[in-house]
């Protein structure tokens, strides 16, 4: 469970200790559906948008159903909710230098890379949408038609009026 304390409902769940009953409710949103024939799955996390991602990506590794192919991108302006190392999996089309990953999906086989505007070692600085963006750029037309995007976060339009510029936006053929 991934809470941040932002008034009094969840300031009082901070207090609970291992071993307290919580009451809750879910799952809430709208379910991942992958398609096998978009095997090369983008998988783009923002702040409480990680877990999720993280999620599928465990799906994708255990699935039978198609050679999933994920890159799992996170961004953050806090630090993450992990300690972040370099990774062991080299991800053609990321910049030279952006080798800061989550190390369970570097365990799992699982390429990551994290994007950030607070300067934290190894990772991309900007957005992870800017992220995302530079790796669809390096592929060819017939690599983008294999490509399935899931994203989870913060809207990229909010996070752009914050800092006072547009988001990065992307096509991706045949992604709704």
């Amino acid at each position: 469970m991934l809470y941040k304390v932002v008034g009094p409902g969840l300031r009082h769940l901070s207090t609970r200790r291992v071993g307290d009953g919580v009451s809750t409710l879910g799952p809430i949103g709208t379910g991942f559906v992958t398609h096998p024939d978009k095997p090369r799955t983008l998988l783009v996390g923002g702040g409480v948008g990680i877990p999720p991602m993280v999620f599928l990506a465990e799906e994708l590794r255990d699935s039978r159903t198609a050679r999933w192919q994920p890159l799992v991108l996170m961004g953050s302006e806090i630090p993450f909710p992990f300690r972040a190392r370099p990774s062991a999996i080299i991800v053609p089309g990321i910049p030279a230098g952006v080798i800061a990953c989550m190390p369970l999906l570097d365990d799992w086989g699982v390429p990551s890379r994290l994007a950030s505007f607070a300067e934290f070692a190894g990772c991309f600085h900007g957005y992870v949408t800017s992220l995302a963006s530079t790796w669809l750029t390096s592929l060819s037309r017939n690599e983008l038609n294999q490509v399935e995007m899931f994203a989870c976060g913060p809207s990229a339009d909010a996070q752009g009026r914050r800092r006072g510029s547009a988001p990065v936006r992307h096509r991706v053929p045949g992604v709704t």
